[in-house]
């Protein structure tokens, strides 16, 4: 969709929405938003940029929800029957990246969780959004409220982010790898999370809608910031081996098969503190001992075409069966060659095995390999 015909298209807006169009984004429909896929720089020199210096993305068609409880900690214990992360146990001011599950152990979501002490903010995937309000409604006990907040979402990624974001925000430099806080960046009380999804050290800011223009605005002016499109934002994720839900990861996944097992928090594993009573957790519990029957692997096809998602996987050249198939895939700026992620059988997932992806009727050569393919720059100490 060119950017001359967003007036005509039927989906929801950013608060972004005009700026996209002023700074001359090729605006696609995703998710049931309009949103800008690309900018005039283009895809290599946006990836490449957020790698070098820092990139913005506009994030704001992602849910946003707080839940509330008169005593914080029940909501706490409320959320964490709902899924395998240690949420009681997250500290005020610290954020986690966790699972909602179903009962056979598959994966509803992905979402970010942030314990703002007198209540919890969770960002969902926009996709699910609606699905995951229901479901928390649905699931949670009335003593919890829940409320869907109809705020912008900005993300801020690469190793120039922090020097970039201080100038509107100084207490940032002092913030680590998920932490959270409630922070006035240009003079506008937001939310500010450390993390992001490109591998890259960054920032998450939640504003209010009125707001968040003027706040990407102030961002773009330093010359270390370009806008980045989403063609960029999957290219960045894909090297990073972060999950796509819908793509990598979906209620047919488990937690363990997607290599998601750092999700699920010791305390919540088998012996922990709270072992279990999540959804799923018989299953989810043991293939954490025992091993799931597939994994998701990277892989590097050989030559230089991509392998794209829904390509199968073969054991060999010439067999007539598929053990697999490949989740995510294209081209990676940064690597200089293609990548993709998929699935394949336990017994095949060691690095080096050598498997083949069907491209246009052709078996095409890839390699096993560890995730993920470019090393994450985040602020851990």
């Amino acid at each position: 969709m060119p950017a001359s015909a967003a007036e005509s298209v039927p989906f929801e807006r950013t608060p972004l929405h005009d700026l996209h169009l002023r700074l001359g984004a090729h605006m696609v429909p995703f998710a049931g938003y309009a949103m800008p896929v690309r900018y005039p720089a283009g895809l290599l020199k946006e990836h490449l940029h957020a790698r070098a210096a820092a990139g913005l993305f506009d994030v704001s068609h992602m849910g946003q929800i707080a839940l509330r409880a008169d005593d914080p900690a029940e909501a706490a214990r409320a959320l964490e029957a709902l899924m395998p992360t240690d949420v009681v146990g997250l500290p005020p001011g610290r954020q986690r990246y966790g699972l909602l599950t179903d009962e056979a152990g598959g994966i509803l979501d992905d979402l970010m969780v942030a314990n703002l002490g007198d209540r919890l903010v969770l960002v969902v995937n926009a996709a699910r959004k609606g699905a995951d309000a229901a479901h928390l409604q649905a699931s949670l006990p009335g003593a919890v409220s829940i409320e869907k907040l109809d705020r912008g979402l900005l993300a801020l990624q690469g190793p120039a982010a922090e020097a970039v974001l201080t100038v509107l925000a100084p207490e940032v430099a002092g913030m680590r790898f998920m932490d959270a806080r409630e922070i006035e960046v240009a003079g506008v009380p937001c939310l500010v999370t450390r993390s992001g999804y490109t591998g890259e050290d960054g920032f998450e800011i939640s504003a209010p809608l009125a707001a968040t223009e003027a706040i990407a605005e102030a961002l773009l002016a330093d010359a270390a910031v370009l806008p980045v499109g989403l063609g960029a934002r999957d290219s960045l994720r894909l090297e990073a081996g972060l999950c796509l839900y819908g793509a990598d990861i979906d209620a047919a996944t488990s937690p363990v098969e997607a290599g998601l097992t750092f999700a699920i928090s010791p305390a919540r594993r088998g012996g922990g503190a709270r072992s279990g009573g999540f959804p799923g957790a018989a299953r989810i519990l043991a293939e954490i001992q025992q091993g799931p029957a597939r994994r998701r692997i990277g892989l590097l096809p050989e030559g230089r075409v991509p392998v794209r998602a829904g390509a199968p996987l073969f054991a060999a050249a010439d067999d007539a069966v598929s053990v697999g198939r490949v989740t995510s895939g294209g081209f990676g700026p940064s690597l200089g060659a293609p990548a993709a992620m998929g699935y394949l059988p336990a017994a095949m997932t060691e690095s080096g095995t050598r498997v083949f992806a069907e491209v246009r009727g052709q078996r095409l050569p890839a390699i096993v390999t560890g995730l993920p393919f470019v090393a994450a720059g985040f602020k851990r100490g």
